[in-house]
C-alpha cells in the first residue's frame, strides 16, 4: 500500500533574498495556468478537432495537464467536445477581447507595483536601523 504523504506545513520562516513569497508564487502559478489555456485555445483554433492525446502531443504537456486545461477551457465556454476532439466555439471571440482588457489591467497593476517594489529595494538611508 503506497504511503500519503503529508502536505508540508507552512513556514512561518521569512523568505531569503530573491526567493518569492508563497503568496507571488501563486499569482505565478495562475498565470503559467493561464498562458497554458490560452496556448491550447490557440492551437485548436488553428486546427480541425483534436482529442486530448494529440493535443498533448503535439504541446508536449502532460496529459493531466491538458485534461485539466480542457475542463477549464469548456467551463468558460470558449470549446466544446465533439466526437472527432475538442471545438472552438463561438464565444472564444468574446474570451480573446476579455483577456486582451485584462492583461492591461493587470499589466498597469504589475507596473505599479514594480515601482513601489523598487522604492523599497533601494538601500535604507545612513544611520536608519533595521527596515
Amino acid at each position: 500500500m503506497p504511503v500519503k504523504k503529508e502536505p508540508e506545513p507552512a513556514s512561518d520562516s521569512v523568505p531569503s533574498e530573491g526567493e518569492p513569497t508563497q503568496l507571488v508564487d501563486r499569482i505565478e502559478e495562475e498565470l503559467v495556468l493561464l498562458a497554458r489555456n490560452v496556448e491550447i485555445l490557440e492551437r485548436l483554433s488553428q486546427s480541425p478537432p483534436t482529442g486530448i492525446i494529440r493535443l498533448s502531443e503535439a504541446l508536449r504537456l502532460p496529459i493531466h495537464k491538458t485534461r485539466y486545461s480542457l475542463h477549464l477551457l469548456e467551463r468558460e465556454g470558449v470549446i466544446q467536445p465533439s466526437a472527432d476532439g475538442a471545438v472552438v466555439t463561438d464565444r472564444a471571440r468574446e474570451f480573446w477581447d476579455s483577456l486582451d482588457r485584462s492583461l492591461d489591467s493587470m499589466s498597469a497593476v504589475i507596473q505599479r507595483l514594480k515601482a513601489r517594489a523598487a522604492e523599497h529595494a533601494a538601500p535604507p538611508p545612513p544611520g536608519r536601523k533595521g527596515y
